[in-house]
């Protein structure tokens, strides 16, 4: 079975953050959730991706004015660049989803998306649509409002280009044509299933003040964004400082802000505005005039509520829980009263100090196999609760009783796993995505930050008479001597991986040539044999294909020898391991940072096979890591030895013995010591040696504040983003055109995503350039690769996007980078 049916669960209401389960919040935070229980209202602020929301408004808006904030972002920045690692594409994109969840739950807002695929840096919205489908994004963007009914949506970029990245002008051009389209009961219908019509009474701009363009205006319509929360003992500067910070793969580490601070807005369409945002908008319960009623005893329990005895709330709390569950309301009121139900049963929880958690013996878990799962309950409040039960899975227990104050209950029980549930992997990603679009073709699921729980428990209380249900997602707990007890998210993964230790394989001869598959057992006692499936014509070679591994978490790796006959060939092939009449061919990609939860992909990962006439030269590279990228991994493929160089290593070796030495993407901006090796760096070019230096930047991260060759040039912002855009090559005669392979335009075809970022400009007369290229309508420009002679050696800082190009597998960015590094 290439892919299992997937067993649809509840999900928890509470944020499971792959860390800690944070069931219980302080007195603080349970006052600012009562003044939300008594507000309603919602904005939704939209824009292309994550780290462009203005998280001092979004924390403001949470907590200040108390209203549910909801952040659009189009696309998940799968096509952006990484400073922690080498993830690229859908990886980056599971990295950056997680990291907005981590800022949501710093400044109180939600997450939603759309279908849109980060497909790189876009100069603008034409180029954009050409990309995207404009009609399928757009409607996920008035999905979007028909399903949180904001009264208020702001815009963080114009329609008009101030914003500069082609998705951003793209993002306020789909909002403002959502904003009217979302009342109209012609325009996409086929949503009633799930979603009515809705008017959001006003839209804005959220003018800005940076990056040297100043787009605000003093009649514009301005609030004060930086008053102090006492409740949450942070300002609201304090807190979006605290809330960007968690976009580390960017970069993003901000300071926090105090005192005031102003944002702007630009009112674009809907009811004028005088005053505020809000101008015409209850956001108190007499909104609704059947439950006006409802604002008296939620001012008295916030003006009675004790944080010291937050339980005795509850009676009160309880009771309008009562009322809203018997009131029948309209559409409008009802929406309200669904999410404050819910609010309710997270108030009730916190106020009675209700600790509820359900862990698994095991990590990994596979359909069809089992388990044993421990719950525990305790409730840290002197309170009125009565455990009805604890449901496993639709399996009932027996326990039941009355809590007692700070005494844990405890219960065990073996379980079946469903045969049909849900892998543990992203949902946005279980088919593969084509046109700049993930396929997500159901409204439940659609718009989702993340996978819903594979597993839960359901626990039922009564509380001051009222049965109250909790959904509880099943983890896996453990502690580690350094940082002590934590949470990992349930994996439930198919009962066999197998995954390539390469995804391409580059060859320029009829040898054979070994391929490895790493293939993982899920459970004990699994027996299997390697297949492939290729695209064209391949000879390969199994090398002992069939395996038995007894134990569950037992590995094995298999070779494939490949042989291509043929002059030239550019096809795939595709493992798969066929037991007892079923096959398995996803393979399993792990991300694992400390900063957000362990996360993995589970993809079919072809392998690309390649042959072309590529000729090597040299034998020894030198790597300095960067921000990180596969680069040496595929010199590596090649054939080449790749020492990783440190700076101990680059100041106290003899760096003769290399023929080259690579600096990985962005190595001056991570590694802010490198510039102390970079005397030693231009001594080894001057002796006779090769430097290549990939892009860095020339911004606040990572600055480069001394100088990486031996000549000055300055980094700047210029890129070409199309990546079929034509190249000009200025001296055909060159030695880097010509050694060891004959670099022609062929060699530019079939490019993924752009031509190349950061390129260099300012040039020292020394510097010499290769080529010019250019995104349509635009000037060329020529400082994508430039070199230098230095004393018997070379220079040479590119530009081009090789991190990107050879791990997809180009070959023509393959001859041209090894031509960079051949004397």
């Amino acid at each position: 079975m290439f892919r299992r049916i997937f067993y649809l669960i509840s999900f928890y209401c509470c944020l499971f953050c792959g860390h800690l389960i944070q069931a219980q919040v302080p007195s603080s935070q349970i006052l600012n959730d009562l003044h939300k229980l008594n507000t309603v209202g919602t904005v939704l602020y939209i824009a292309a991706h994550p780290d462009d929301e203005n998280t001092r408004l979004l924390s403001y808006l949470a907590n200040e004015r108390h209203v549910r904030t909801v952040y659009l972002s189009l696309t998940r920045g799968d096509g952006g660049q990484n400073l922690i690692g080498s993830e690229q594409g859908d990886m980056l994109g599971v990295i950056r989803t997680e990291e907005l969840l981590a800022a949501r739950r710093t400044d109180g807002a939600e997450q939603w998306f759309t279908r849109a695929v980060d497909f790189g840096y876009s100069k603008n919205p034409d180029e954009t649509f050409t990309h995207w489908d404009k009609k399928t994004i757009l409607g996920d963007v008035v999905y979007a409002i028909r399903k949180f009914r904001p009264d208020v949506i702001i815009c963080r970029f114009p329609t008009t280009g101030e914003g500069g990245h082609g998705h951003h002008t793209a993002s306020a051009l789909l909002a403002v044509e959502a904003f009217d389209l979302a009342s109209d009961p012609n325009a996409y219908p086929e949503q009633f299933s799930s979603v009515q019509v809705w008017q959001p009474k006003r839209i804005f701009w959220n003018t800005f003040n940076f990056g040297g363009n100043n787009t605000t205006a003093p009649e514009q319509l301005k609030i004060d964004v930086g008053s102090y929360n006492s409740m949450l003992g942070k300002s609201y500067g304090e807190i979006a400082a605290e809330s960007r910070s968690n976009h580390k793969s960017q970069g993003f580490g901000s300071s926090a802000q105090r005192g005031s601070i102003i944002e702007y807005f630009k009112w674009l369409k809907g009811v004028p505005v005088q005053n505020d945002i809000f101008d015409g908008v209850d956001l108190k319960w007499s909104r609704f005039s059947e439950l006006a009623k409802l604002n008296k005893p939620l001012d008295a329990i916030i003006k009675k509520f004790n944080p010291a005895h937050p339980e005795l709330s509850l009676k009160p709390l309880v009771a309008i829980y009562k009322q809203l569950k018997s009131l029948q309301a309209n559409a409008d009121a009802k929406f309200y009263i669904d999410l404050k139900l819910k609010a309710i049963e997270n108030l009730v929880q916190s106020c009675a100090g209700l600790w509820m958690e359900t862990i698994s013996k095991e990590l990994q878990l596979v359909p069809g196999g089992g388990d044993q799962l421990t719950a525990q309950i305790v409730m840290r409040n002197p309170a009125n609760i009565q455990l009805n039960s604890i449901n496993f899975i639709d399996q009932d227990t027996l326990c039941s009783g009355n809590l007692q104050l700070n005494q844990m209950l405890k219960f065990t029980r073996k379980i079946s796993v469903p045969t049909n549930i849900y892998f543990s992997d992203p949902y946005w990603l279980r088919e593969p995505h084509e046109n700049s679009m993930h396929a997500v073709n159901s409204y439940e699921m659609l718009g989702k930050p993340q996978s819903m729980a594979t597993l839960y428990s359901n626990y039922k209380c009564t509380i001051e008479g009222v049965e109250f249900s909790f959904d509880i997602p099943v983890s896996y707990k453990t502690t580690d001597p350094v940082k002590g007890e934590y949470y990992i998210p349930l994996e439930v993964l198919p009962p066999i991986t197998i995954t390539p230790k390469q995804n391409v394989l580059l060859v320029n001869d009829s040898l054979a040539h070994s391929l490895f598959f790493l293939v993982k057992s899920n459970v004990d006692d699994f027996e299997g044999t390697l297949n492939l499936k290729s695209t064209k014509k391949l000879n390969f070679t199994f090398i002992s294909p069939s395996f038995h591994l007894t134990k569950k978490g037992q590995e094995i790796l298999l070779e494939v020898r490949v042989k291509v006959k043929s002059a030239e060939y550019m096809g795939s092939i595709l493992a798969y391991i066929v037991s007892e009449g079923n096959e398995y061919n996803l393979g399993i990609q792990r991300i694992n940072y400390d900063h957000i939860p362990h996360r993995f992909i589970l993809t079919s990962q072809e392998v690309s096979i390649i042959k072309t006439d590529i000729q090597l030269a040299g034998k020894r590279i030198g790597y300095i890591e960067g921000a990180g990228d596969a680069v040496a991994e595929c010199l590596k493929g090649l054939g080449y030895e790749v020492t990783e160089l440190s700076n101990d290593l680059i100041l106290n070796s003899d760096l003769s013995i290399y023929d080259a030495i690579v600096c990985g993407v962005r190595a001056f901006n991570t590694n802010e010591q490198l510039y102390l090796c970079h005397d030693k760096l231009m001594q080894y070019v001057q002796a006779g040696g090769r430097l290549v230096v990939q892009y860095n930047t020339n911004s606040r991260v990572g600055p480069i504040n001394a100088g990486i060759g031996p000549y000055k040039f300055t980094i700047s912002r210029n890129r070409v983003t199309v990546e079929e855009a034509p190249v000009t090559f200025l001296n055909d005669s060159a030695r880097l055109l010509n050694y060891p392979n004959k670099i022609t335009s062929k060699d530019f075809d079939s490019w993924i995503q752009e031509r190349g970022i950061y390129f260099a400009t300012d040039l020292d007369s020394n510097y010499h350039t290769l080529f010019q290229m250019n995104d349509p309508g635009e000037k060329p420009l020529d400082g994508s690769l430039i070199y230098a002679q230095y004393g018997n050696g070379t220079f040479i800082y590119t530009g081009l996007a090789f991190f990107r190009e050879l791990p997809a597998g180009v070959p023509g960015a393959y001859r041209l980078f090894i031509n960079l590094i051949s004397r």
